[in-house]
């Protein structure tokens, strides 16, 4: 799918001081995105602590975004979690006009083998009317999706389409690109190696640092994708210290640090995630501002 080569980002859910969604941040954030040469939305995946908001709020961040973003970009929508047939209710029942595919991640807290994971994504793939991207993040999942699962997948179901791969594993990520379908689509999960990933074939990534620098991430994913190899580790360079910054602490919280900074919105996150600490949140504006 070309729509999904490039540069995605996972949106935050902004919240007000009260903890409420913070609609008119949220729709700043979108601009902010696509006026910066985004090439993709994903709402409603880890970094918009999904796990905390209620239905209701789902709703109305879903219909935030693709308000704001009025098709402009392409949006990919969050649907996973570790009750497969849970899963399969809502691709059965929610309306899917304005998405482009869904992201969803391998079951977690269950551990399942992996045949488990095969048998879960086979499900969704036979009920899902949209394309999936799949999503590996064992740091969160305490469960690996390995290689061999993944490329099962890509070849047995025609609408799994990409990978978000977050294991941080450039071996493991380059074992995939080396056994996919031609036109799976690898993307990095992880910003640190997105661009070695994209260099060794893989097609853009979903990221976290994007949506606080989106005009030079997006540049330097473009830049990996035509080869530009200089160039692209000039920008990754310039953006190194800010990926170790925002994820010192815990995503999202580094993220909201970096919006707060930019004026974009608070940043406050729902437990049991906290604020970065005081000694953080400097080190983190003074990046953006000498930036």
């Amino acid at each position: 799918m070309q729509s999904l080569i490039g540069t995605g980002v996972a949106l935050v859910t902004p919240f007000k001081k009260d903890f409420s969604v913070d609609v008119d941040a949220l729709i700043k954030i979108v601009n902010f995105q696509i006026d910066n040469g985004i090439d993709y939305l994903v709402v409603l995946g880890t970094t918009a602590e999904n796990a905390t908001l209620s239905n209701d709020e789902k709703e109305l961040v879903i219909k935030t975004v693709l308000n704001a973003n009025n098709n402009r970009l392409p949006v990919v929508l969050g649907v996973g979690g570790n009750n497969t047939l849970k899963i399969i209710e809502e691709l059965k029942t929610r309306n899917f006009i304005g998405f482009e595919a869904i992201l969803s991640v391998s079951p977690y807290y269950n551990k399942p083998t992996q045949e488990g994971i095969y048998q879960h994504f086979k499900a969704i793939a036979q009920a899902s009317p949209l394309p999936i991207i799949l999503y590996n993040v064992p740091g969160r999942t305490s469960s690996n999706m390995l290689p061999e699962t993944v490329l099962r997948l890509a070849n047995d179901f025609k609408n799994i389409v990409a990978i978000k791969e977050a294991a941080g594993d450039i071996v493991q990520a380059m074992k995939i690109i080396q056994g996919k379908p031609e036109n799976f689509l690898v993307i990095s999960g992880d910003d640190m190696i997105a661009l070695p990933m994209i260099l060794a074939g893989g097609s853009g990534v979903i990221s976290v640092i994007g949506e606080g620098f989106p005009a030079q991430f997006s540049q330097m994913v473009r830049y990996g994708l035509q080869h530009k190899v200089t160039d692209a580790y000039k920008l990754h360079y310039q953006l190194a210290n800010a990926i170790d910054l925002i994820f010192e602490q815990g995503n999202p919280a580094g993220i909201k640090e970096v919006h707060k900074t930019l004026g974009l919105s608070e940043n406050v996150v729902r437990l049991p995630l906290v604020n970065v600490d005081e000694n953080l949140a400097i080190r983190i504006s003074k990046f953006v501002q000498d930036l």
